[in-house]
């Protein structure tokens, strides 16, 4: 075969397979080299073989010859795409924690594809996958070990990446296709009975008491105890509305009303209104602004200290749990429960439904009685029927 040097002057060493197409090899990977419209292409061939580089390239060739060739255009860098995939994500109105999960899991993936030398989205297949979720759970480069619910929400959002590419017709094969991604086993979370959150409530202390109590009598999420306005109480109506604001949104995307317990009324009514916030952050020399939103992280630590001095274990998001818990084990319909918590699907709800161990003794206990009420009143002795007597047996 007649070898020609690289007509970018780049020294490459070409193998000419046809009149039209040429073959070279880049780091193991072959590619092939033509004219096309005036224009030189040069793309990957996705084959370490040059038996099998040599048979795509004449494949090219016949295209050519017989005017069916179509080039592809070149595929976005995956940064590139990454960047349009955020801005449209923004666009939607998605949250900046939101934009932020995606961010951080992104940048990893633009440094595995970086030392794999794979820049184009087009070059992202399923090896790489799997190495961006093995460094995932490992960590590394200043990044913790993720949970595996954290790896697989990445993986979705890197499958996510290459479908808006798709979409965009960025590129027309979808290289992540045969990607398998298995949803992670649930892991047991903690649970408070009723008296384990009323100790843990009679422990707070302002300005932390009223968003806990509101978490324990709603089950709300803590980022909507966060962004909940005095607008979004209706003390008349007794209504708590969580509804999307400028900026944020539900998880769960639609807006709803929660009805106010009387613990929940009476706590309410007598926050005073400073700014637009419900819950605020105290006041202090670093932070003299009034009506500052009360900080997620600060809340999180508080309940913490708690905690340890309780003896118990949980986070904010088990008020949710034991909240659901709660209406479950008192007959609140399902439809109702899942009106208040925000939650349309019944795996879900069934995830955030606990037990309590007594309720549950309890229950066992009711099925008891109700055995013993059924049972025939001559049944007493289980060797009742070989002992008594039968006339006719004589």
């Amino acid at each position: 075969m007649k070898h020609d040097q690289s007509p970018a002057g780049d020294g490459q060493q070409y193998e000419r397979v046809g009149e039209f197409v040429a073959i070279f090899a880049r780091k193991d990977v072959w590619y092939v080299n033509y004219q096309h419209g005036n224009r030189q292409v040069r793309r990957s061939l996705k084959t370490r073989s040059k038996k099998e580089a040599r048979r795509r390239a004449l494949m090219i060739e016949k295209e050519i010859l017989s005017g069916e060739h179509k080039h592809q255009r070149r595929a976005p860098l995956i940064k590139d795409v990454v960047d349009q995939y955020i801005a449209s994500r923004r666009g939607e109105g998605r949250s900046e924690k939101t934009i932020g999960k995606y961010q951080y899991g992104y940048d990893l993936l633009l440094e595995v594809a970086d030392r794999g030398n794979r820049k184009r989205i087009s070059e992202l297949d399923v090896a790489m996958v799997d190495q961006f979720r093995a460094e995932r759970c490992r960590g590394g480069s200043g990044r913790r070990p993720a949970k595996p619910k954290t790896v697989h929400n990445d993986t979705v959002s890197i499958k996510q990446l290459v479908n808006f590419a798709l979409k965009r017709r960025m590129i027309t094969e979808n290289p992540l296709r045969e990607l398998e991604i298995d949803k992670p086993k649930r892991t047991p979370q903690p649970c408070w009975d009723r008296a384990q959150v009323e100790q843990i409530l009679a422990n707070t202390k302002p300005p932390y008491e009223s968003p806990l109590i509101f978490l324990a009598e709603t089950g709300t999420r803590v980022g909507e105890a966060k962004w909940l306005t005095h607008d979004d109480v209706d003390l008349e109506r007794r209504l708590i509305h969580i509804r999307p604001k400028d900026g944020w949104k539900p998880k769960s995307g639609d807006q709803r009303a929660i009805p106010m317990t009387d613990r929940l009324y009476a706590m309410l009514s007598t926050i005073p209104r400073r700014g637009r916030w419900v819950f605020t952050a105290r006041v202090t020399a670093r932070h003299p602004e009034v009506g500052r939103q009360i900080s997620e992280r600060r809340l999180l630590q508080y309940l913490k200290r708690i905690l340890k001095r309780l003896g118990y274990v949980g986070h904010l998001h088990t008020f949710r749990h034991s909240f659901i818990s709660f209406a479950a084990n008192s007959g609140i319909p399902e439809r109702v429960l899942r009106q208040w918590i925000g939650h349309a699907d019944r795996e879900i709800l069934d995830w955030y439904y606990h037990l309590a161990d007594r309720e549950s003794k309890d229950a066992m206990q009711r099925l008891s009685d109700a055995a013993k009420l059924s049972k025939p009143a001559n049944d007493t002795d289980p060797n009742s029927a070989q002992t008594q007597h039968n006339p006719e047996e004589d």
